[in-house]
């Protein structure tokens, strides 16, 4: 008759090592989620921009009523507010993928000598058209004879530009957002400083988390998604710099950037 086998017992588990065991696992699945989250939002901002800059475009070519007349005036007005919603749908659909790209380390950014002056020239010319019509004046000091940066050229003027829209969205009608920037030692400090409510030290944290704002979701009067100042600390990290915020209620929002010294 065959003598049965026998098998050592297995070892006791260890009561110690399922907490990391199960902190291991979540944070696995967290991962997981991440990706799968930036990987929709990628795919989605792909699928809108197509239908969006066809939108722009044909409205476009209705208010310059380029094939002649429309009739009654109504019609080009309306044309005006499709291609007006049409570009800041498409701002949003492009920062949300902006996000994406710098959460999931996506973007290559190529680190060389940057002239700011010629930067915030490109982001002034594009912000024209948001400062103008409530009398926001951005004022450059020392304009012309700015330090350089080492910067990534597209980074840093969409640094740039997130900073100044965000000052001039939060501004009251007719104020002045003023830019400067100064090298201290290896670095370079940008400062931009609006005259806008300000909000408490306490909420500054929670504005550089995507989709946050300073005012309340439901009673807030400016535009936004609130996703400017959470690209602007992506890329001043991505590009070895750092951003620093300082506010307080009704002293409006000072944002300083460090980039490293061209």
């Amino acid at each position: 008759m065959a003598q049965a086998a026998h098998f050592p017992p297995d070892p006791p588990s260890d009561p110690a090592s399922e907490p990391e065991a199960r902190t291991a696992a979540r944070q696995r699945r967290d991962i997981v989620a991440d990706e799968a989250k930036r990987s929709f939002l990628r795919m989605a901002s792909h699928e809108l921009r197509t239908p969006l800059n066809s939108i722009l475009g044909f409205s476009e070519i209705l208010q310059s009523e380029l094939y002649g007349p429309l009739g009654a005036p109504q019609y080009k007005e309306y044309a005006s507010i499709i291609h007006t919603s049409g570009a800041r749908l498409l701002r949003l659909v492009n920062q949300v993928l902006e996000i994406a790209r710098l959460e999931g380390g996506a973007m290559d950014f190529d680190l060389r000598t940057e002239s700011l002056d010629h930067a915030l020239d490109d982001v002034l010319d594009s912000l024209r058209e948001d400062a103008a019509p409530r009398g926001v004046e951005v004022v450059v000091l020392q304009r012309g004879a700015l330090p350089t940066v080492t910067a990534d050229a597209r980074g840093l003027r969409n640094l740039l530009g997130n900073l100044i829209q965000n000052a001039v969205i939060f501004s009251p009608d007719h104020a002045v957002v003023h830019v400067h920037a100064a090298r201290m030692g290896e670095q370079v400090e940008i400062v931009v400083a609006d005259d806008g409510p300000g909000v408490d030290p306490h909420d500054i944290p929670r504005l550089l988390r995507p989709f946050e704002q300073g005012e309340n979701a439901l009673t807030r009067r400016s535009e936004g998604a609130g996703l400017g100042l959470p690209i602007v600390e992506l890329l001043c990290t991505a590009m070895g710099g750092r951003l620093k915020l300082s506010s307080a209620p009704g002293q409006g929002l000072t944002a300083r950037v460090h980039l490293p010294a061209g």
